[in-house]
């Protein structure tokens, strides 16, 4: 079985395609693990789909699945058209839904799933969060300084509400910057497309920014979000960094 390592934002995937859906819970604890396997923050498993171009199976390097991710899906769109042959423009079948893509080179602009369960904000240890699901529930907190990022704090609140965690600050208008610690990972990623899009929109909704800016994560890359008819569109580079076969112990 040959497995291609994709980088996107700053996120790191295992990817291959498969002809049917079963449980690899164990095959991505030990492709994803970072001294033994390929290493990487998920792994993602292509299907064929008999109405859309495809479906996904995604994990988390722990072996729990999750229903998105937004660099995850970007990944998924450049592997099926580059590898795959498939059209420059992808629908695709995710837990949380419809996928749509574009692919142009190496970069993929996705319409995220429709931003569900958007709820009142709250304050928690002296912070404001709010809380929405962009494909998976996202914790937001809008701070002064990044540095403010509390790694405690966020695992406090990850086992509190079963959510990502997310610190953004608003340069202005135009820029975002975000830091978020990512369930499944159990810890900060350089970057977390849904947590992006969960910070914009809810900047946004609460008029902070327009309904087209830039959003820089901890990787400092450059990524691109705006509003569309109520949809989130997020775009960037993803590149496919190397081929591998891998021995699996017997």
């Amino acid at each position: 079985m040959k497995y291609y390592k994709y980088c996107a934002s700053g996120n790191d995937f295992v990817v291959f395609t498969d002809t049917e859906k079963k449980d690899r819970k164990k095959l991505a604890q030990i492709l994803c693990n970072r001294y033994e396997g390929i290493g990487a923050d998920g792994l993602i498993v292509v299907i064929p789909h008999d109405r859309y171009d495809f479906e996904w199976q995604f994990y988390n390097c722990d072996g729990s699945e999750a229903s998105m991710c937004g660099n995850g899906s970007r990944a998924a769109a450049h592997f099926a058209h580059h590898f795959l042959k498939k059209s420059q423009y992808l629908n695709f079948i995710t837990g949380a839904g419809l996928i749509k893509s574009h692919v142009e080179n190496d970069i993929v602009e996705i319409r995220l799933s429709s931003v569900k369960n958007v709820k009142d904000p709250f304050e928690y240890k002296h912070r404001k969060w709010q809380m929405c699901d962009t494909g998976v529930p996202h914790l937001v907190t809008f701070v002064e300084n990044l540095e403010e990022f509390d790694e405690d704090l966020c695992r406090e609140l990850r086992r509190k509400y079963n959510a990502n965690v997310n610190f953004a600050k608003i340069e202005d208008e135009d820029l975002l910057r975000v830091r978020t610690f990512e369930r499944g990972v159990e810890s900060e990623t350089l970057a977390c497309g849904t947590g992006m899009g969960a910070c914009f929109y809810l900047a946004w909704l609460n008029k902070k920014i327009k309904d087209k800016v830039m959003v820089k994560p901890k990787s400092d890359e450059e990524l691109f979000f705006r509003l569309e008819d109520g949809q989130i569109f997020f775009k960037g580079k993803v590149k496919c960094c190397f081929e591998v076969n891998y021995n699996f112990s017997h």
